[in-house]
């Protein structure tokens, strides 16, 4: 194998950084050992070139959860994710979260037992949600890269949960939907990646862009704002709450129906071109 080299100007550079960074510097070969099961740690070059590459990524192919998943974690640190453990530690559900570290999980959480809840409770919204949508909660990343094991457990439940803000909005996970939810996320959380998954509204038509930004955006950041930090709800136990009850003890206002929305469009376009081949099959037929 041929050895690795370092230039001069690099080990310059290497040896002006502060001990505590030098010494995470020579990754390969003085990696610190991992933090809880799955870990991976990162230098700071590491931590950069994944979020660069993930963001990438992710943009060209908005599918692809595992670079999400990553994109989040790398921008997590050092300031977001560390204030939104301390949301959680000053709420007493918050602690309360942290202290017990629930899962969620096809495992912890009967899909079953949630469509037999009553209409309109939280949990049978959440499974109606899931069923409608094609998802199961076994779909999120285990989180990796974070250091801190609090830090890497309050990013696991905001991945987790994300699927109840979607089920309590009724927000679909059409790129539209999913650009919704991340700008009220974004203003709920501040974690960067909720901001940078706007970059996807590129991919938009122009009518779903015109849409996005008149209608969902505005809803977002409002609600986002003024609602309690989502990340405090202890959603096993709300799993019998009414939906309509829940949203207003977190000052969510329900956005307009997506695929309501849609529909309509689709239905309009169907009747608009069945229309224009009727006219064309009359004009053919009488010379007109």
């Amino acid at each position: 194998m041929k050895p690795t080299t370092i230039s001069p100007l690099s080990l310059k550079r290497v040896l002006a950084l502060p001990p505590q960074l030098r010494s995470r510097t020579f990754s390969i070969l003085n990696r610190p050992p991992p933090n809880y099961a799955g870990h991976v740690p990162l230098t700071l070059v590491e931590r950069g070139a994944l979020a660069l590459g993930s963001a990438f990524g992710s943009l060209r192919n908005p599918h692809r959860h595992d670079l999400i998943a990553a994109l989040g974690e790398a921008t997590a640190k050092p300031y977001f994710v560390s204030r939104l453990r301390r949301a959680m530690l000053e709420n007493p559900t918050g602690r309360r979260i942290l202290k017990d570290q629930p899962r969620i999980s096809s495992q912890t959480m009967s899909l079953e037992k949630l469509r037999q809840l009553p209409d309109n409770t939280v949990g049978r919204a959440y499974a109606a949600w899931l069923d409608r949508e094609g998802v199961t909660p076994d779909t999120r990343d285990a989180v990796k890269y974070i250091d801190d094991p609090e830090e890497a457990y309050v990013m696991q439940r905001y991945r987790e949960t994300h699927d109840f803000t979607h089920a309590i909005t009724g927000l679909p996970v059409i790129i539209e939907g999913e650009l919704a939810i991340k700008a009220f996320e974004f203003a709920n959380t501040v974690l960067p990646m909720t901001a940078l998954s706007l970059v996807a509204v590129v991919r938009l038509k122009p009518i779903e862009r015109k849409r996005f930004f008149e209608t969902y955006l505005p809803w977002a950041l409002s609600n986002g704002l003024k609602a309690e930090e989502v990340v405090n709800v202890y959603w096993e136990e709300e799993l019998a709450t009414d939906v309509d009850v829940l949203r207003r003890r977190l000052g969510i206002e329900k956005p307009p129906d997506l695929r309501e929305i849609r529909q309509v469009l689709k239905d309009q376009k169907k009747a608009e071109k069945a229309a224009r081949e009727a006219r064309e099959r009359l004009g053919a037929a009488t010379g007109v």
